[in-house]
């Protein structure tokens, strides 16, 4: 009882063998758990401390109370992209909202998890078919690499409702792309192929976070300035950067116009009183949010065209006026955001910045009902998704140690996971097979190896941050990309069409799906269970049946497949592969009425029934209705190799009488006999 409740007291009594293995794998995953959760924070639009925060508690929690010892939770690259989707429609990038709306996704993925593993519904998961989830894979792996490349080329990406035109926009501004960056970022791919090749054991992902970050701060990558209005001279980069500063002043406005009428809603609600005006107001408020941030990105885009160069005039001012030469030269700098009224202007790369020190505090996330109700199909998509992630990752761990898996468990954990982290700032999280793989490979013998590399961020967080200021933002997007392609797989849609069509067809039309519902990839996932259930539905509607005839070596098999005589013109074998329910029993009797009217001679049918393995009401009725017919129509139908729970059925139905219980026969050998003796000799 005590094992179920805390499954952690399984790691107990330690052995040293067993504290040396944790050490050891506790110490490596840390290593790749620091610069790997901060890059995926920055995918999900969030500074980089809130992935060191996502990889403290949460991932003790997950190791204390899932079911796999090797699992490693923590900040992964599918649900961080899809928590900046799911949040990007509902406010800005970097704003403390985007913020709080980060952690109240958290929490509801959590909540939807531990309600799950609860209640024992870990079998939700086969809902995904394995082709809908490698065409998902592979897009998303996509989708993830592709949306960094503005990062990777430092230019603005206008955030829209459809991803593949704001990859357009990116791809259309590379002319003006800055070339350290890109050199950061093929380096960083370089270095890090080179590693994997030639020195497998060493972190290359902590080896190229520390380089980049020495050689960024040994040319002084980074270069920005604060400029104000007046100090720009060229009347059109003028004009355009107004243009910014009032859309973004109109959306500040826009907000607190917003929770201003939230007040008053709710000051009525607690009089149980209505103000529909109101409510259309927050109404015609929220649609005015919507362009004004639209708005706002597609002018981002247009501000960062025009290049500066600083000037300095007779008075000792530093003015910036139209850059001479195009595209990113060493005297340009261009838009990059807005501070305190100012302009932040950069000349050079982008990196981190500063990391505040320090561990999460505990704070109550948001709970807005109307926010919750619109997160909340997104988050159960993200609550599955996750799941299977974890649970894929564990089978594979798992077939190599021997281990037995609770999948309602590891749905316990990673629920608590996330609920408990999001009270201390942490977004979504969910198990990683990098992670997983090198605690496997690096001798981790219990969960108590994750808790290890959790203190290794602790230890981050409270005494090196400072030490992270001059990573190259590329390095981290350079990380990432070589983590999702990696996972790019079209190898398996391939098996799947080679295995059936149907299945093959789904994966390439989830892949697609995905694709062009980004970012919303939940949208992909729905498309391509919806296309699962239908096909399902069609096999069960229309079941394979077919005439049997007989081979030369006497066996039985459909005959308009191999080309066979019929069995006898005097009646008909007819094989039917399904159970004979509500779904499918109009097309079992056009299968029937199809036979007779292919040997209008025969005057009985037999239907061997070794597939039928069940029958409900509409089949039986269909079924007795069917004898009857043709019984008027002079011909007799037979049942042949009915299992148990059918002839049970047919029994307390009455239908056995019927029919006769001699044209029911225990296997179809007895009922080709039976047939042949009564028939043949006509």
């Amino acid at each position: 009882m005590l094992n179920r409740f805390f499954p952690f007291l399984r790691w107990f009594p330690l052995k040293g063998e067993s504290l040396r293995g944790d050490l050891i794998a506790g110490i490596t995953v840390s290593l790749i758990l620091i610069p790997q959760s901060m890059a995926y924070a920055t995918l999900a639009g969030l500074p980089v401390v809130y992935g060191l925060y996502a990889a403290f508690l949460p991932v003790m929690i997950a190791s204390m109370w899932g079911a796999s010892r090797f699992l490693h939770t923590g900040p992964v690259a599918l649900l961080s992209l899809m928590s900046a989707a799911a949040i990007e429609p509902l406010a800005s990038r970097g704003t403390d909202e985007f913020i709080a709306l980060s952690m109240t996704l958290a929490l509801m993925v959590g909540v939807l998890r531990l309600a799950l593993g609860g209640f024992r519904m870990g079998v939700l998961i086969n809902l995904a078919s394995h082709p809908v989830i490698n065409g998902f894979t592979n897009a998303a792996a996509l989708i993830i690499g592709l949306s960094l490349l503005n990062t990777f080329i430092n230019v603005p990406m206008p955030r829209s409702d459809m991803f593949l035109r704001d990859l357009w926009h990116v791809a259309m501004q590379l002319p003006l792309a800055h070339w350290p960056t890109i050199a950061f970022g093929i380096g960083t791919l370089i270095v890090m192929s080179l590693l994997k090749k030639w020195l497998p054991k060493l972190p290359g992902v902590l080896a190229v976070v520390v380089l980049g970050t020495v050689i960024s701060a040994a040319v002084g990558f980074e270069k920005t300035a604060l400029v104000a209005p007046g100090q720009i001279v060229d009347a059109d980069a003028r004009a355009a950067y107004a243009q910014f500063a009032e859309l973004e002043a109109a959306l500040t406005r826009n907000k607190t116009a917003q929770g201003e009428v939230r007040k008053r809603i709710a000051t009525l609600a607690k009089t149980d009183a209505h103000d529909y005006s109101l409510e259309a107001e927050e109404l015609r408020l929220l649609g005015e949010e919507q362009s004004l941030k639209k708005q706002l990105y597609g002018q981002r885009v247009a501000v960062f065209r025009y290049a500066l160069e600083p000037v300095t005039g007779e008075d000792g001012m530093v003015r910036y006026r139209a850059a001479t030469e195009s595209g990113w030269i060493a005297a340009s700098w261009r838009f990059v955001g807005m501070k305190d009224g100012q302009f932040r202007l950069s000349g050079g790369g982008q990196v981190v910045g500063n990391i505040p020190a320090g561990l999460p505090s505990f704070t109550i996330p948001s709970m807005d009902l109307g926010v919750m109700t619109g997160l909340l199909g997104t988050a159960f998509i993200m609550a599955l998704i996750g799941f299977m992630e974890a649970t894929s990752i564990s089978r594979a761990l798992a077939a190599k140690s021997r281990e037995k898996l609770d999948p309602n468990q590891e749905l316990i954990g990673q629920g608590l996971a996330n609920i408990v982290g999001s009270f201390f700032q942490s977004y979504t999280v969910s198990g990683s097979f990098s992670r997983s793989a090198v605690a496997a490979k690096s001798g981790a013998r219990t969960g108590l190896y994750a808790i290890i590399s959790a203190v290794g961020v602790v230890i981050v967080m409270l005494f090196l941050t400072q030490y992270f200021y001059h990573l190259p933002q590329p390095v981290l997007a350079a990380i990432v990309m070589s983590a999702v392609f990696g996972l790019i797989d079209f190898k398996t849609l391939r098996h799947s069409w080679n295995v059936r069509k149907s299945d093959g067809v789904v994966g390439g039309l989830t892949f697609i799906a995905t694709l062009v519902m980004a970012p919303q990839l939940a949208n992909g996932v729905l498309v391509g269970v919806v296309l699962t259930i239908l096909l399902f539905l069609h096999g069960v509607m229309q079941p394979r049946s077919e005439v049997l005839g007989k081979t030369r070596d006497g066996t039985l098999a459909g005959a308009a497949s191999h080309d066979l005589p019929p069995i006898s013109e005097h009646y008909v074998a007819l094989r039917f592969d399904a159970s004979l329910v509500f779904i499918n029993s109009a097309f079992f009797e056009q299968a029937v009425m199809k036979a007779i009217s292919q040997f209008p001679q025969a005057k009985a049918v037999l239907v061997i029934g070794n597939g039928i393995n069940q029958i409900d009401a509409t089949g039986e009725e269909k079924l007795r209705a069917l004898a009857a017919d043709l019984q008027r129509a002079g011909v007799t139908l037979m049942l042949s190799g009915l299992k148990k729970q059918v002839r049970e059925a047919l029994t307390r139905a009455g239908l056995d009488e019927a029919m006769d219980r001699k044209n029911i026969f225990p296997s179809k050998d007895m009922a080709l006999q039976a047939l042949a003796e009564r028939y043949d000799h006509q």
